[in-house]
C-alpha cells in the first residue's frame, strides 16, 4: 500500500513539473506559431509518438468490435480532458487577464469533489478535503496576484470568464470519466484518446489560422517537447495516477503546476520573482496537507 502510495505521488510530482514547465515552452512556441496551431500540433505529436510506442510493443489502439462502451469513454475523454478545454481556454485566453485562466485551473479539485463523490465508489466529499482544496486554492490565487481578477474591457470578457470555467469544469469531468472508463491496456487507452482528440482540434485550428508554417529554433524544439512530454507521456501517467488514486487525488496536481511555472519562469524566461511565492506555497503545502492528511499519514508512517 505505501509503495503504491508513493510512486503516485511522485507520479503527480513529475506531472507537476512537466506541465510548469509546459507554459514556459508554450511561451517559446509561440515565437513562431499561433496558439491553435500550437495546440493542434501538440496533440498530433503526442498522439503519433504513443501510437508508435505501441506499434513497437505489438500494439495500437483499443479495437473497436465489442467495445463500442469503451470507445465511449475514450471519446467523452478525448473531448472533456483535451479538444474541448483547449478550444475553450484558446478562445477565452484572448479576452481575460490570463492569471484568471491560471485560477480557474486551480479550482478544478475543487469541481471534482462533488462529482467524484456522487459517481465513483470510495472518493467521499468529506470537510477536511474541502478545506484543503480550498486553502490551496487560496495560495494559487495569492501567487497570481490580484490581475488575475482585473477587467481588461474586452467586449467577449463575460463570455470568456465562462469559457475558462467552463474549462475547468471539463477537466473535472475529464478526470471522471477516465476513473469510470473500462478496463484496458493503459498505453493503448492513451494512445486512442490523443488520437480522437488530435481528429477533432485539427480540423478547427486549421479553419482558424490555416495551414500552419514549421517554426524554427528554439520555438521548433519548445512545440517538439509540448508535444512529446506534457501531452504524450503526461497522458499516460495521467490514467495510470486516476485509475489507481482516483480524480480527487489527481486534481492535487492543478496546485503543484502554476509553482513550478512561476519557477521556471524565474530560472528560465528571467522574469520577476512574485513577492508572494513563499505565501503561496506555504498555502498550497498547507491546503495538500489537510486535504491528504490520511494517505500521507499512512504514507510515512504506515497508519490507518
Amino acid at each position: 500500500m505505501n509503495d503504491i502510495a508513493a510512486v503516485n505521488w511522485l507520479r503527480i510530482s513529475a506531472l507537476g513539473v512537466i506541465w510548469g514547465a509546459a507554459f514556459m515552452s508554450t511561451t517559446i512556441a509561440l515565437e513562431g506559431t499561433g496558439p491553435l496551431t500550437l495546440v493542434a500540433v501538440r496533440l498530433c505529436l503526442g498522439a503519433a509518438f504513443l501510437l508508435t510506442l505501441n506499434l513497437s510493443r505489438g500494439k495500437s489502439i483499443p479495437a473497436r468490435r465489442g467495445a463500442g462502451r469503451l470507445w465511449a469513454f475514450i471519446c467523452g475523454m478525448a473531448l472533456l480532458s483535451n479538444a474541448v478545454p483547449f478550444a475553450l481556454l484558446s478562445w477565452g485566453q484572448q479576452h481575460v487577464a490570463s492569471g484568471f485562466a491560471g485560477v480557474c485551473m486551480a479550482v478544478v479539485p475543487l469541481f471534482t469533489l462533488p462529482l467524484a463523490h456522487l459517481l465513483v465508489a470510495g472518493e467521499r466529499m468529506t470537510w477536511r478535503r474541502v478545506v484543503g482544496f480550498a486553502t490551496g486554492t487560496v495560495g494559487v490565487i495569492v501567487l497570481i496576484g490580484p490581475g488575475a481578477f482585473a477587467t481588461t474591457g474586452a467586449d467577449f470578457e463575460l463570455l470568456a470568464r465562462l469559457a475558462c470555467v467552463g474549462a475547468a469544469c471539463c477537466y473535472a469531468m475529464g478526470s471522471i470519466c477516465t476513473r469510470l472508463s473500462p478496463k484496458t491496456d493503459l498505453l493503448e487507452l492513451a494512445a486512442a484518446t490523443l488520437l480522437v482528440a488530435a481528429i477533432l482540434f485539427t480540423p478547427y485550428a486549421l479553419f482558424k489560422e490555416g495551414w500552419p508554417v514549421w517554426p524554427e529554433g528554439r520555438s521548433l524544439w519548445a512545440l517538439v517537447y509540448l508535444g512529446l512530454l506534457p501531452t504524450g507521456i503526461a497522458q499516460i501517467v495521467l490514467i495510470q495516477v486516476i485509475k489507481d488514486a482516483g480524480p480527487v487525488f489527481m486534481g492535487l496536481v492543478n496546485y503543484m503546476v502554476p509553482v513550478w511555472s512561476v519557477i521556471f519562469g524565474i530560472t528560465v524566461l528571467a522574469e520577476p520573482l512574485p513577492s508572494s511565492l513563499l505565501l503561496a506555497m506555504a498555502l498550497i503545502l498547507s491546503g495538500v496537507g489537510i486535504s491528504q492528511y490520511g494517505p500521507l499519514k499512512r504514507l510515512f508512517f504506515g497508519q490507518r
